[in-house]
């Protein structure tokens, strides 16, 4: 019966009452095991490592009983595993593939052979670490990537430290790339080390095991956990990376400093595809940033090739000061271009050393981690789920050169052995698999108010076709209800939150810091933050005259200025979207204030146009008209001064206002959000200073 371990370097999480649910489902506790063991960064990466029992099933064939594995499939996570992402193969067919096996250099042949080996014919594709477990008799099997092991594992003495540490209970495998050889590998380091506890492999990770779940589990637990201790009391009697070089600046001077920055870094790194950034200002990154020896390590690359296959050969270590002065953006353009082009000598010059005759084309030669030593790192992928496991990928990786630093000494994975590894052809067949990318995949934007209404809807299509959304309000318990929404269909990397009134510059420069911060810039800017006054114009007040022109106009100028500072310094062009109103058209009774502010808008808009083309920032306008759902203007006297204009109770205007329209059609929030999509996917990229009626058809608006 397990008890509750306590463990400093790891997270015990094993619930017995929990675990009992599952009793005699070994799959169900594999997947219950790999949750647990997921879900902590310092055990395994997001997407690293693999997990594996054996269960013994019926035959569909013959009717008896056969011994069945099931393993993580390619491309999953151990930490969010469900039964649709193990692969489940014939034990034996598997290990009869010894007899057809041609030797390392016919290593790729195999993994199209598991396929001939598979029991479930819902399986995910098996993983090219399918016979790591496969060639091992336990019926319980972790493959882990924790940091305190691979310290070890990448030590110059690695293999002599893993002997003493754990007086031979351990094995050692050297380096060498995942696939069928390397699970003969364990298999004879098995066999000549009867009863170890498991495998160290070189400059790779470990490999445990058990005759259940919850032995196999609270194995690699107790291993990690003594790997951590031992790392621990050398860590603690020397500086980290030969201590500090510099300091850094202040919490608030970073984050000010990183959202200067981020919008320029992205320009450069998004010179073959349109890339989304991240910011980690954590304490293992300035202490590493900061250090005498982050000039020696940082050149070296990763050790893991799970590590590096997200991070890159090497990171870029940017040359500026901590507290240099960045607000001058050809000067800092001009700086920092010859450090763009310095990396992407080198990784072309690592490419074309390395590839071989069947090598894939090389790829993005841009750096993803960008290391500002005072400040924090930056990472760039093509989404922004990407780029924040890359920069938790180059975490692990600095605490295995920490590690191994105070232990031994750091070693890296050769160039050629990296190479490798990176343009694997089986890699590149994963890369192939992956979907096409959405319409606005890679793309940031700002949608003002939108917590409800057409800002909302906007938000949502935006999102739904693969852009990331700084959701916005000054209304906060609503922003609250729309952020949560947003996390809960979409993901927490998809959407940032924060509150902003449209008259302040002041929020508005605060609001394009988090996207920079967050996203690492801003590539479409929607102006839909708004409200309506109708009265007739002996009762409009001064008052409502500047509210009106305050948020819709003034609003308008305000983020539409702040935004194409920031597009300017990406360099990557942009969208200006202005969502404005049939009045801005079409005169109506009641209607002083509201009808001129938003064909001050309008007009704004294509003066907007006229200015920022030379930047290939487009400015277009969406013209509404009676959009009633989930609408915060018809909440309040609007909709009663419509009403009384038009003779009518409030009740009847929405068939009003279809009925008067060409198409006889209610106009909804999704409609403006359909043109809006129209406007910045992609189809109309020549197009500027247009305006698109979504009224239903109002014969008066027509613009021409």
């Amino acid at each position: 019966m397990p008890v509750t371990a306590t463990f400093k370097h790891v997270s015990f999480l094993w619930n017995e009452a929990r675990a009992l649910d599952f009793q005699g489902d070994e799959v169900a506790l594999l997947i219950y095991r790999s949750n647990l063991l997921g879900s902590d960064l310092r055990i395994t990466n997001y997407g690293g490592g693999n997990t594996s029992c054996k269960t013994f099933e019926k035959d569909p064939l013959t009717g008896e009983e056969t011994e069945v594995m099931w393993v993580k499939g390619s491309g999953g996570d151990i930490g969010t595993l469900k039964r649709n992402g193990l692969a489940g193969l014939y034990v034996d067919r598997l290990r009869s593939l010894k007899n057809v096996y041609r030797g390392l250099a016919h290593e790729d042949e195999m993994v199209e052979l598991f396929n001939h080996c598979i029991y479930d014919l819902n399986s995910k594709a098996p993983s090219i670490d399918t016979p790591l477990h496969g060639f091992l008799p336990f019926k319980h099997i972790d493959h882990l990537h924790p940091d305190a092991a691979i310290a070890i594992a990448a030590a110059k003495d690695g293999e002599q430290i893993t002997k003493e540490l754990f007086g031979g209970k351990m094995g050692w495998v050297n380096w060498q790339k995942p696939g069928f050889d390397l699970g003969l590998k364990l298999k004879e380091c098995l066999d000549k080390n009867p009863g170890i506890r498991g495998v160290m492999l070189g400059s790779h990770g470990l490999f445990t095991w058990g005759d259940t779940a919850y032995e196999c589990y609270i194995n690699s637990l107790e291993i990690i956990e003594r790997c951590a201790e031992y790392n621990d009391g050398f860590v603690k009697k020397k500086p980290a990376f030969g201590g500090a070089k510099i300091t850094s600046l202040s919490k608030d001077q970073r984050l000010q400093q990183a959202a200067a920055l981020a919008p320029v870094l992205r320009g450069f790194c998004s010179s073959s595809t349109r890339m989304v950034g991240h910011f980690n200002d954590d304490e293992a990154v300035l202490e590493f940033i900061n250090s005498n020896d982050l000039d020696r390590l940082a050149p070296m690359g990763t050790s893991c090739p799970d590590h590096f296959l997200r991070t890159k050969i090497s990171p870029l270590v940017l040359t500026l000061k901590p507290g240099e002065d960045i607000s001058g953006v050809d000067e800092l353009k001009k700086k920092l271009a010859p450090q763009f082009e310095a990396y992407r000598k080198m990784y072309r010059e690592y490419y074309d050393k390395s590839k071989r005759s069947n090598s894939p084309a090389i790829r993005d030669v841009n750096p993803v981690v960008i290391l500002y030593p005072g400040v924090g790192m930056f990472t760039f992928a093509k989404e922004r789920s990407t780029a924040r496991i890359a920069g938790e990928f180059y975490i692990n990786a600095i605490n295995v050169m920490n590690g191994a630093e105070a232990i031994s000494q750091y070693t890296s994975l050769p160039r050629q052995e990296a190479f490798d590894i990176e343009y694997w052809l089986l890699e590149e067949a994963k890369l192939q698999r992956l979907p096409m990318p959405k319409p606005l995949s890679g793309k940031i934007a700002l949608i003002t108010g939108s917590a409800g209404g057409i800002g909302k809807a906007i938000a949502k299509k935006f999102a739904e076709e693969g852009a990331c959304v700084l959701l916005n309000d000054n209304d906060v318990q609503r922003l609250q209800n729309a952020q949560k929404e947003f996390q809960d269909k979409f993901s927490k990397d998809c959407c940032a939150s924060v509150a902003l009134d449209v008259t302040k510059k002041d929020n508005i420069e605060h609001a394009l810091d988090i996207a920079a911060i967050y996203f690492g810039g801003i590539d479409i800017v929607v102006n839909c933050a708004g409200l309506s006054i109708s009265k007739p114009i002996e009762e409009h007040t001064e008052k409502d005259w500047d509210l009106l022109y305050d948020v819709l106009v003034k609003g308008q100028f305000l983020v539409t200025q702040a935004s194409v500072e920031v597009m300017r310094k990406q360099g990557m062009g942009g969208d200006i979207l202005n969502i404005v109103s049939k009045n801005a058209l079409v005169s109506g009774p009641n209607n002083a204030g509201y009808g001129s502010a938003k064909a001050a808008q309008l007009h704004l808009s294509r003066l907007n146009a006229a200015e920022l083309g030379k930047d290939k920032i487009r400015v277009n306008v969406v013209n509404p008209d009676a959009v009633i759902s989930d609408s915060k203007i018809w909440e309040g006297e609007w909709a009663a001064g419509r009403a009384k204009a038009y003779g009518i109770t409030v009740e009847e205007l929405p068939a009003f206002y279809a009925k008067r329209t060409l198409l006889n059609e209610v106009i909804l929030p999704e409609d403006i959000a359909n043109a809006s999509f129209a406007f910045v996917s992609g189809l109309l990229d020549k197009s500027t200073g247009n305006v698109l009626n979504v009224d239903g058809g109002v014969a008066n608006a027509f613009v021409r």
